[in-house]
């Protein structure tokens, strides 16, 4: 397989910008067996042609309803998930093509945060050797005195005291649990981190901590995100360009402030309107959706979107939308918006 074609339609958010990372038609199909004999007998269609590309240094925000594909898209690209088809550049390199220990080098670079602080975490290891373990599987430290003053380092870089590497995961809060995962993350010195939902699980007040302390780690550390959330305003001020998911597809790319003012694509405008205002005087027109997300088994026809669409017409049921440049960096999936 040769290296990645340029695509339109996964533009990074500077021209000049050689990508990080690369997608290309990226899919994933798990099987739905039945039977007595358990046999295939379909598929769910949880990533259905995901292309994108995220420039070093930038912030590419990954949002949609629960189920259209944004974690097992981040999953995919450390492999975590094996893709059902697709392409993965990194850093030049086609992931899809590495074996084991390949794999195992690549991840040094490439490190994911979890959703679930309480789940991510093994309670019976202590912070330090949670935090450590990522150091000795790549050999970065050549004794234990050197792994402890590394933990040590990161655990103060996260906003937690050095005595904490003495304790166990059931002795904190959510937000410093969370925080811990992004210290094991941060510990092997990645380049890219795939950030799924980080903040879904925490109060609102813990969720801006978190954020900030996320924004500081990119400029200190030079780090490159891709930050997965369902909520639109929580990826507003990390995100340089943010994608809309539906259904398994991408159905909007943009600049986070030009999505934000002047959506295109009619899901898209559905999700902000949702969004909450702090200034009671600024009325915003509510957009509801008609009916339900449908089933990834039997996606619809055509446009994904067209049985909720408010402007859809005979023929979005035919034929599918291609992503495509509806203003200068601003990609959309629509026949009808320009």
């Amino acid at each position: 397989m040769s290296a990645p074609v340029a695509s339109p339609a996964a533009a990074p958010a500077r021209a000049d910008a050689k990508p990080l990372l690369s997608v290309r038609d990226l899919r994933k199909h798990f099987a739905v067996r039945g039977g007595i004999l358990s046999r295939v007998v379909d598929k769910v269609h949880a990533v259905d042609g995901v292309s994108f590309d995220i420039a070093a240094g930038e912030t590419l925000g990954v949002v949609g309803e629960s189920g259209c594909g944004k974690s097992t898209t981040g999953r995919c690209i450390l492999r975590l998930i094996e893709p059902s088809s697709g392409e993965i550049w990194f850093q030049g390199a086609d992931v899809m093509k590495m074996d084991h220990n390949a794999l195992q080098a690549m991840r040094r670079d490439m490190q994911i945060i979890f959703q679930d602080p309480y789940a991510s975490l093994n309670p019976r290891l202590t912070i330090g050797a949670i935090i450590g373990e990522a150091l000795i599987i790549h050999k970065l430290v050549k004794s234990r005195q050197e792994m402890e003053d590394r933990v040590v380092q990161l655990l103060e870089t996260v906003g937690l005291r050095p005595d904490h590497m003495r304790r166990f995961p059931h002795e904190f809060s959510g937000g410093q649990r969370q925080r811990i995962g992004i210290a094991r993350a941060l510990a092997v010195e990645p380049k890219l981190l795939i950030c799924d939902e980080p903040v879904s699980a925490l109060d609102v007040s813990i969720q801006a901590q978190v954020i900030n302390l996320l924004e500081d780690l990119q400029e200190q550390f030079g780090l490159t995100y891709l930050f997965i959330a369902h909520d639109l305003s929580v990826v507003e001020h990390i995100s340089t360009r943010i994608a809309v998911m539906y259904l398994g597809r991408v159905v909007e790319i943009a600049p986070a402030a030009e999505l934000y003012d002047t959506p295109i694509h009619p899901y898209s405008e559905a999700l902000l309107s949702a969004v909450p205002i702090p200034d009671p005087t600024i009325k915003r027109k509510r957009i509801m959706l008609e009916g339900d997300v449908p089933n990834p088994i039997r996606p619809p026809s055509g446009c994904h979107f067209h049985t909720r669409c408010p402007i859809a017409r005979p023929d979005c049921s035919q034929r599918a939308p291609l992503l495509e440049e509806k203003r200068p960096g601003h990609w959309a999936a629509c026949h009808y918006r320009e």
